[in-house]
């Protein structure tokens, strides 16, 4: 006589990463839109083309799927980033390369901007988690990328922290305000000719604000 298994069986096992990838393409486009209040997890199950069940077999909650949302764009982020800043060679190539990259990575992702603006504005334990797991170990790293940068004598002198603000200020404002910018009259910020001249207008301006030479080639 056969035994029996005690592992509990669901019609849709096993578990497809295709699947997976559809739910959060679908809670990403829904939470970008709405926020985790608004948007509905019986339209983002018919967006996926799964059914609201399986959508909560991979993930028990709307609060899960939101989080695991978040965490599919910082983990990647991360990675690239600490990758970039722990790099070697000058401070101002790393720091080119870093702002490069951290621009390049939210016009990919037209979703990035919204999302993370609406966790870092919505208050209790998530975003102090997720802020705790992704933001404070690429701070450090970015700030003691300046601070390495001003004691080589490549940047002027000023506070660290608050030219870290600025610096990424310079990159995720234009995004943050995509919306109103167009409002404003101005084309789409998403074009690739907008995004070619905003990236180029950022970096000149770390270049001559901040660098003690800004005309040196960088590599």
């Amino acid at each position: 006589m056969p035994k029996s298994s005690n592992r509990r069986q669901h019609p849709e096992e096993p578990r497809s990463v295709a699947t997976r990838a559809s739910i959060l393409a679908a809670a990403e486009r829904a939470f970008a839109e709405s926020g985790l209040a608004g948007a509905r997890t019986e339209a983002i199950a018919a967006a996926a083309g799964v059914n609201k069940a399986l959508l909560y077999y991979y993930f028990k909650s709307k609060e899960a799927l939101y989080e695991a949302v978040l965490k599919d764009h910082l983990r990647e982020f991360n990675r690239r980033a600490l990758e970039v800043l722990s790099g070697s060679g000058p401070a101002r190539d790393v720091l080119l390369r870093y702002v490069g990259l951290h621009f390049d990575f939210i016009s990919a992702r037209h979703r990035y901007a919204p999302l993370v603006q609406q966790l870092l504005s919505s208050g209790g334990r998530l975003p102090e988690r997720l802020v705790r797991k992704y933001f404070k170990a690429r701070s450090e790293a970015f700030i003691e990328l300046l601070d390495r940068g001003m004691r080589a004598g490549e940047f002027r002198p000023a506070d660290r922290w608050h030219t870290a603000v600025s610096i990424v200020a310079l990159i995720v404002f234009y995004f943050s305000c995509a919306p109103v910018l167009e409002l404003l009259g101005q084309a789409d910020a998403y074009s690739t000719a907008n995004l070619r001249r905003r990236k180029q207008e950022v970096l000149d301006f770390i270049r001559y604000s901040l660098f003690v030479e800004p005309k040196t080639t960088t590599s």
